[in-house]
């Protein structure tokens, strides 16, 4: 990290900006900045130069997001984000950057078919079911609208965008599943992103209650792995040098999201995050 050339901070600059627009608009394109960082930077670096750059990206969400946020499902899973950090920090420890982008790669892959085969499957049994005159929604809502009343009017009740909540015991799996692993991507590369994005899409999340749950995790979440980064080496003096240079295009990147994202419909935006997922895990895999 010595010695960037200028196309190179070119790259980089644009990844930031990207951030940006991912954390107000699409959560699952940040694995394509994660695979700029590591192209142009060591991937073991990679990480640390970019961990200030998303931590940047999500106080502005949190800004414009912040009352959208569906706290019972964030109690839920930090516990579990908790044990998966740790895991991801040992497993930093000993591993290479191979084992890190291959290991990565292949869980992003396996969460999006395992998610597209749970979307075919619900749209089938939904499909089978004779619509109830009266009292189903319009097949696209508003985005401000919740998918489902969450049941038991508790804390989260009412919160736009809020999901349904499912049998506990399951619930209680999937949500100590999809955290431990979601911790574990996010300190080994960054890549937690694309993770929670498929729990909160299986979860019943609309775009709002989506980006407010994720902008909240995020912050929390990155700011906590900042001790960790800087006990293995991945922060340093020159790579907060590097970000001081570059958090300034994740401002223009926020704002380009913010201003789109109403204009992106449920499916769409849906659709646009299961993509960036797959792409993002594919580059990982590839390089």
């Amino acid at each position: 990290m010595d010695t960037i050339t200028l196309w190179q901070l070119a790259a980089l600059a644009a990844a930031s900006t990207l951030v940006g627009f991912s954390k107000t608009t699409v959560s699952g394109a940040n694995t394509i900045s994660l695979a700029v960082f590591a192209s142009v930077l060591p991937a073991r670096e990679s990480t640390g130069v970019l961990l200030p750059i998303l931590i940047a990206g999500d106080i502005l969400a949190v800004l414009i997001y912040r009352r959208h946020a569906h706290w019972p499902t964030l109690l839920r899973l930090f516990p579990a984000v908790a044990v998966g950090v740790v895991a991801g920090t040992l497993f930093l420890m000993w591993a290479d950057d191979g084992a890190v982008r291959t290991s990565i790669g292949a869980i992003l892959l396996l969460m999006s078919g395992v998610t597209l085969w749970r979307r075919r499957a619900t749209t089938k049994a939904e499909a089978e079911v004779p619509a109830q005159a009266g009292t189903e929604a319009p097949a696209q809502a508003d985005a401000e609208a919740p998918a489902h009343a969450p049941a038991g009017a508790g804390s989260g009740a009412g919160v736009a965008g809020a999901p349904a909540e499912g049998p506990p015991r399951v619930g209680r799996l999937k949500a100590r599943s999809y955290g431990a692993l979601g911790g574990f991507t996010t300190m080994v590369a960054n890549a937690g992103g694309p993770v929670m994005s498929l729990y909160l899409l299986s979860s019943g999340f609309r775009k709002l209650g989506f980006l407010g749950t994720s902008a909240w995790f995020f912050l929390i979440v990155n700011t906590s792995k900042v001790p960790f980064s800087v006990g293995l080496g991945l922060i340093d003096a020159r790579s907060l040098l590097l970000d001081a240079a570059l958090v300034l295009f994740v401002i223009p990147g926020a704002y380009l999201g913010r201003a789109c994202v109403g204009r992106i419909n449920q499916k769409l935006f849906e659709q646009i995050v299961i993509g960036a997922t797959i792409l993002g895990g594919l580059q990982l895999l590839l390089r």
